[in-house]
């Protein structure tokens, strides 16, 4: 049985910090529809999951992985792979338009809904023409706008459901731009799926989660549903229940992951891949939340707990601004008697000090540290823009 805790030990990789190109305050003029209007989870108690095997291999193999998906109760659509842009040639690279074919055959027998991946215009025709009713735009294709575009004049004036894949480097304008470019088609059936990012930085993830910018995209379009992808944020099963409940208390609208009658001799991506029962357990031991409470006194005492979060906040921004008039004067001080603006001992002298004292409050020492990184780095700025400053005639 399959357990969504994880050890706490489990790191989740470097955080990232707003991209300067997409302002926090700034909201996406996407125009989408509800994705409970073009896909809905099984049942109420249930979290929305596509699944279905990384490729498609065989008939048999997609058919037999179908069949045992349905019989779950508990999958809202079957996923495959067509066709599989790999890092090298030489790789499988997917069975090819044949297994449009098995697609067709698994959601006639099984009565599920099929996607797959989409990466050129050809294959786009190919899916729209086998009655592949989702598609869904890669990682390495969503980092190509050149690639984005070509497919989405070939979804033009169709009714198609198209999911976008986070782009392989954490480049939120990248992913942005590619489901705008979809929805400027007049994609409305549209949602993003987070699965994570490339880093140099090993990890217990294949993929970094750097939740931060699934966050930012949520923030800045709240009506666009986000799907997660735990199999290639992952890359190993052991952990996928963990991620999956993360993605959920984190108000993502579904989960799609990767499911094969036997991973242990899949073609691709075998470590992530789960069996239908194993999914079913995992499922099984989702938590599911909401994102608002329909219980009156919870709904009164969060919004009094969030007044004094609000106060705090206001304390917080005040005390910044005041530390950042003191290192204005410390600028001045600096330039008036020639010394630099950066002086490492000091630096690494609050580094010490504050984490150990944070430490003590029970603050994670990531989080001190992220924090002082940045009031530094600001006050550098400020020092810096005084030293440089015209003397005033």
């Amino acid at each position: 049985m399959y357990s969504p805790q994880a050890p706490l030990s489990l790191g989740e990789g470097p955080g990232v910090r707003p991209s300067n190109e997409i302002k926090n305050t700034m909201k996406l003029n996407l125009n989408v529809q509800p994705l409970s209007t073009w896909l809905k989870p099984v049942n109420e108690n249930t979290p929305l999951v596509i699944a279905g095997p990384c490729s498609a291999e065989t008939e048999d193999q997609l058919l037999a992985t179908a069949h045992l998906l349905a019989k779950t109760g508990k999958v809202a659509a079957l996923r495959a792979g067509i066709w599989k842009p790999r890092t090298r040639p030489g790789e499988f690279e997917g069975i090819g338009s044949i297994g449009l074919e098995w697609l067709k055959r698994a959601k006639a027998e099984t009565g599920l809904p099929v996607a797959t991946e989409v990466a050129t215009a050809k294959h786009v025709e190919e899916a729209l023409a086998a009655g592949v009713d989702v598609l869904w735009v890669g990682a390495r294709s969503t980092a190509n706008p050149f690639t984005v575009q070509e497919i989405a004049d070939a979804v033009r004036g169709v009714d198609i459901p198209v999911i976008v894949k986070n782009p392989v480097n954490p480049d939120l304008s990248l992913w942005i731009g590619a489901l705008e470019r979809i929805n400027n088609a007049g994609i409305t059936k549209l949602a993003a799926i987070h699965r994570g990012f490339s880093s140099h930085e090993k990890t217990a993830f294949r993929n970094q989660p750097m939740w931060e910018l699934a966050i930012q995209l949520k923030t800045l379009c709240p009506e666009l549903p986000i799907i997660n992808d735990p199999s290639h944020i992952c890359g190993n099963r052991e952990i996928i229940p963990y991620i999956s409940q993360k993605a959920l208390d984190l108000d993502m609208q579904g989960l799609i992951i990767e499911s094969h009658i036997d991973p242990s001799i899949a073609w691709t991506d075998a470590k992530q891949q789960v069996t239908p029962s194993a999914l079913a357990d995992i499922i099984d031991h989702l938590t599911l939340r909401h994102s608002e409470a329909q219980n009156a006194e919870f709904s009164d005492k969060l919004a009094e707990l969030r007044k004094e979060i609000d106060r705090l906040d206001d304390q917080i921004i005040q005390k910044i601004a005041e530390r950042m008039n003191v290192a204005e004067k410390i600028g001045e001080y600096k330039r008036d008697n020639d010394v630099t603006v950066l002086q490492v001992n000091r630096w690494d002298e609050i580094l010490q000090k504050r984490i150990t004292f944070g430490k003590a409050l029970k603050l994670d020492e990531d989080f001190t540290a992220k924090l002082l990184e940045l009031l530094h780095n600001e006050s550098i700025r400020k020092q810096t823009e005084i030293m440089n400053a015209k003397p005033v005639a």
